[in-house]
């Protein structure tokens, strides 16, 4: 169909966390925070890194911190 875009699964991931509260606030600001899936202050969600979702997160960059999680077989390494 056209319009449907499938699912990412796969792909490099942003882990956000959401820091410092929106009030006094622009609605824009709140409305690109509900957008990355944030509910609650201190609350950390996992996005796909893509050009659309830097471009949120530069919108709101005062407001979240941005970390790339680690993957298990990164943190399997650093034990030998």
């Amino acid at each position: 169909m056209a319009g449907r875009r499938k699912a990412t699964n796969g792909g490099p991931k942003l882990r956000v966390t959401w820091v410092k509260s929106t009030i006094g606030h622009k609605e824009g600001a709140r409305g690109t925070i509900r957008a990355l899936g944030l509910h609650r202050l201190n609350e950390t969600v996992e996005v796909a890194d893509t050009p659309v979702i830097r471009g949120m997160l530069r919108r709101v960059a005062f407001l979240v911190t941005v970390d790339e999680p680690t993957t298990a077989s990164a943190k399997g390494e650093g034990q030998r």
